[in-house]
């Protein structure tokens, strides 16, 4: 483990502990395609909400009350720790814990002189159930992995997760090492960093969004000829369509697969006709009326700016011709457009 390292203002550099849960695919708010598109330069997210400065904010308040319920004594140490043997692996632990207070964080040697580790959480009272009983190691699956994350970096046994519930409830959890998981986490993390970051190669959507991302800009007129598997997508796709209460997650699905299919094609063709269009609308038209008013009021084509919409992806309805004489299709009738 290398201590004293400044992550802190280039997070494409390297994989942080927040980073693991959406490449594994857990994470609720971030995919595996935001992680990439992060570190390959390609979108540079600069977050900010009120639920993420209440975090920062409360999170001095809840090492407080961490240490006034435990007695343990905390330092913080902002630098990034790196793993020993996976370099662009590095965490940022909200706390270390220390046997005694007046002991130095690191030993000559650099190893750590700390027994455990302190996570600091906010969540709000509607997340709830996500958290088990205090005490215990039920906590939600990208924490989780954002633990032993932290705990492979320090080669630490042990991490306690103080969170604060919806403002007024606070809980402390413990998780202990699991070598196999943590051998097994971060081998998808180099995986994910040496096939995918470094040979700038997507990895595989995990959603709709991720796919309108990917295939953010079509190959102007390019179509692609459906093949019998993919037709019997978008049957599976209208009948579900067509039930009062189909699982939308089942329709999404198909639509991703759908998606990744064309990828930057603009139309799907079956025997040379269109089932799906994928299109962006055409370009529509802003006037930028602060600079036209101060210039040149008269003149209001020359400082229109083009706003370019997303990609809309249509399912168009499957001629009657097209079907063998086995299909039964009465009741198939396409008259939506996928939104």
């Amino acid at each position: 483990m290398l201590n004293n390292q400044d992550f802190t203002h280039n997070r494409a550099t390297f994989l942080g502990g927040s980073d693991i849960g959406a490449i594994l695919g857990v994470s609720k708010y971030r995919s595996a395609m935001d992680v990439w598109l992060e570190k390959t330069g390609k979108r540079m997210d600069h977050k900010d909400s009120f639920a993420l400065r209440f975090g920062s904010f409360a999170e001095a308040f809840i090492a407080d009350e961490y240490a006034l319920l435990t007695g343990e004594h905390l330092v913080e140490h902002p630098e990034g720790l790196v793993h020993p043997t996976y370099s662009f692996c590095v965490g940022h632990i909200d706390r270390f814990v220390l046997e005694k207070k007046e002991l130095p964080l690191f030993h000559s040697d650099g190893r750590l002189n700390a027994k455990k580790l302190l996570e600091c959480k906010t969540a709000n009272h509607y997340s709830q159930s996500d958290w088990g009983e205090p005490g215990t190691d039920a906590i939600p699956l990208p924490y989780l992995c954002q633990c032993l994350w932290y705990l492979g970096i320090t080669n630490l046994t042990e991490i306690d997760v103080a969170v604060l519930l919806g403002g007024s409830d606070l809980r402390i959890y413990t998780i202990t090492r699991d070598l196999e998981l943590e051998s097994l986490l971060f081998e998808k993390a180099a995986f994910f960093w040496t096939e995918h970051v470094q040979k700038d190669i997507p990895p595989k959507p995990q959603s709709m969004t991720d796919c309108q991302v990917l295939f953010q800009r079509a190959s102007i007129g390019k179509t692609l000829e459906a093949n019998s598997e993919t037709l019997d997508l978008i049957r599976k796709l209208k009948a579900l369509e067509s039930q009062a209460h189909a699982e939308e997650e089942q329709i999404n699905t198909i639509k991703q697969a759908l998606m990744e299919t064309m990828a930057d094609a603009e139309v799907l063709t079956y025997l040379g006709k269109p089932v799906i269009n994928w299109k962006a609308p055409k370009p529509s038209y802003r006037i930028d009326t602060k600079r036209l008013g101060l210039e040149h009021p008269e003149l209001i084509k020359a400082y229109q700016s083009p706003v370019i919409n997303s990609r809309r992806f249509v399912v168009k309805n499957l001629p009657k011709e097209l079907f063998t004489h086995e299909r039964i299709i009465e009741d198939f009738v396409l008259e939506e457009g996928i939104q």
